[in-house]
């Protein structure tokens, strides 16, 4: 039996990942978000949701550009501060004591300390009630030597993400594999 618990943004997992924009005085900002997710494989596109009331969002539609930047659990006292503070009075990356990162490809900064960036130019964005979708075409995706495998692809558990939990507003570590995706299924269809 299931519990109605009507119309709420209610899904399991949703990231906390950080976004890094520029202002118009070219001062680099972040703010976290857990309103995203891979929107488009060709091209590999992000998107993310701000509300319209935030400097973020004002620092992306004037700059174009924008950085998703995946802090590992030991940056979680620093990234949730950002969801506390804004960017109008406060930079974000010397309260953090995080370095930016000027990108060579796009004008955004990334996080020097997070394991993980994806580098994203602006494609389109869309107006959604309270928050704008604004998906980002991924032009680089940037991971600490430190989180790879042995294969050079990034490894979860090196990466240590940080999920958000809604309504609860609790955060948790990614869990433990398992199974490999496309082949635990098999079974079921023979």
């Amino acid at each position: 039996m299931k519990k109605t618990l009507g119309a709420d943004t209610l899904i399991f997992p949703t990231p906390l990942w950080l976004v890094g924009s520029y202002d118009s005085t070219g001062r680099p900002n972040l703010t976290p978000i857990a309103w995203g997710g891979i929107c488009c494989s060709t091209p590999p596109c992000v998107a993310v949701s701000l509300r319209k009331a935030t400097y973020s969002y004002e620092c992306i539609m004037e700059r174009k550009a924008f950085t998703v930047n995946v802090p590992s659990a030991a940056y979680l006292k620093e990234a949730d501060y950002c969801g506390m503070a804004s960017g109008r009075t406060i930079d974000k990356f010397a309260a953090c004591k995080f370095t930016p990162v000027r990108s060579e490809l796009i004008d955004a900064p990334y996080v020097a300390e997070l394991p993980m960036t994806l580098e994203c130019r602006l494609l389109r964005y869309t107006e959604i009630g309270l928050h704008t979708q604004f998906i980002g075409e991924i032009l680089d995706v940037k991971v600490d030597d430190s989180a790879l495998d042995a294969h050079g692809a990034p490894d979860i558990s090196k990466i240590d993400p940080v999920i958000f939990t809604p309504k609860v507003r609790g955060y948790h570590r990614v869990g433990e594999f398992v199974g490999k995706a496309f082949d635990v299924g098999k079974p079921i269809g023979k």
